[in-house]
């Protein structure tokens, strides 16, 4: 794939969004239209309050999750993606502040040809067990059930999906639009074993999997899973790769297919913390998804956010890059990178900050700060990485 420009494109997804955006740029932004999720009246008409509805999902990292399932027989690996699921809502919800109960409501659609009941079980049996883990870290998580949906005409394997509701008092709202010159960024990191996880994380989180599949996956699973990409792709995108599932990585002592599926780490138990110290002098979080270390250039404004003090590279992100031969600043629009959370506040912050997310055996650090607004009042985001330097706007 060398000197191939914009791969994640190729393969039919966008990082950008850019057509989403321009569908909503006329549509009401809410109460607080810098905040990370949209924020609206509160549905009991309290004028303390407001409301949240989020919604999010796994994405093809479910298409994953099945070729693992088939290659292994290890039905487990559906247990991630419902965690990846459900903390692509919580994790984001989270940026806008310290909230109350949560309810949440599923959304299985799947090929009940492939998809098995027993599938279905374990997948809805973790939706109730993951949430009330969350719950005992002090985030009440109510479950409301969920639709099963038999829709195989359209969905060729499996998709995974929550939806969120929440009120929060308006005191306690984190508008990312505060986020201002001279802030230091503290990122969280994405990898590692926090003290509430069972196992090792590759740090991939739940973005960039379509990239990540067909840029590591071995062109041997072409003809063996047809189910699992889009027939009108160009074939030579399709599983590229240098590595089957089951392969090692020695490194991490884990295989491909693992680190691939490591779900998406969830900072509720550091985030409480800080906002239960610090909720009024926090004047941004953002959760690095869609867009990866470039989520940012989507609130405040006329910003330079400078990422000169990064993470070490995670071993996926390597494997990822050198499989695919992704152009670096490709795989820091797409991936996180390294850190998947990060928190915009004054520097006095940052030593308290960092000794909250190593009490959860989580790496943290001021990986950059935030510079004066530029002249066209257009924000930009400056990385300098091991493998250079990039610029976006």
């Amino acid at each position: 794939m060398t000197n191939n420009k914009d791969i994640y494109s190729q393969l039919g997804v966008s990082s950008k969004k850019e057509e989403v955006h321009k569908a909503i740029e006329s549509l009401d932004k809410g109460l607080f239209p810098g905040a990370f999720c949209k924020i609206v009246r509160d549905f009991y008409n309290r004028d303390d309050y407001c409301s949240i509805f989020h919604s999010d999902g796994a994405g093809t990292k479910a298409n994953l999750a099945y070729m693992y399932y088939k290659e292994t027989n290890d039905i487990s690996a559906f247990r991630g993606i419902v965690r990846d699921a459900i903390v692509m809502n919580i994790d984001d919800i989270l940026c806008v502040g310290e909230m109350e109960d949560i309810l949440l409501s599923n959304n299985i659609s799947r090929n009940s040809h492939l998809i098995s009941g027993d599938i279905i079980g374990i997948i809805i049996n973790e939706y109730e067990s993951y949430s009330k883990k969350l719950s005992d870290f002090g985030l009440n998580i109510i479950t409301c059930g969920g639709e099963t949906a038999d829709v195989g005409d359209i969905v060729k394997t499996l998709l995974v999906d929550a939806s969120v509701f929440t009120s929060i008092k308006r005191d306690n709202v984190i508008d990312a639009s505060n986020i201002q010159k001279d802030d230091v960024i503290i990122g969280l990191a994405s990898y590692g074993k926090a003290s509430y996880e069972e196992e090792y994380n590759s740090g991939i989180g739940s973005n960039g999997l379509t990239l990540a599949r067909h840029g590591v996956l071995s062109h041997d699973y072409y003809k063996k899973y047809p189910e699992c990409f889009n027939s009108n792709i160009d074939e030579k995108m399709i599983f590229f790769g240098n590595y089957l599932l089951t392969d090692e990585i020695k490194d991490l002592n884990m295989t491909i297919g693992r680190a691939l599926l490591s779900p998406t780490r969830t900072y509720l138990p550091i985030l409480l913390d800080v906002l239960k110290r610090f909720k009024k002098e926090i004047h941004g979080i953002i959760h690095n998804t869609g867009g990866g270390q470039t989520k940012v250039l989507k609130f405040g404004s006329g910003l330079k956010y400078i990422k000169n003090n990064l993470f070490k590279i995670p071993k996926i992100f390597q494997i990822i890059q050198k499989s695919s031969e992704t152009p670096w600043n490709e795989m820091y629009q797409v991936f996180n990178m390294g850190h998947r959370m990060e928190i915009y506040c004054n520097d006095s912050l940052s030593k308290d900050i960092i000794d909250i997310a190593k009490k959860y055996k989580i790496d943290s650090k001021v990986i950059g700060q935030c510079e004066k607004p530029s002249k066209q009042n257009k924000n930009k985001v400056e990385i300098k990485s091991e493998f250079g330097s990039f610029s976006y706007t």
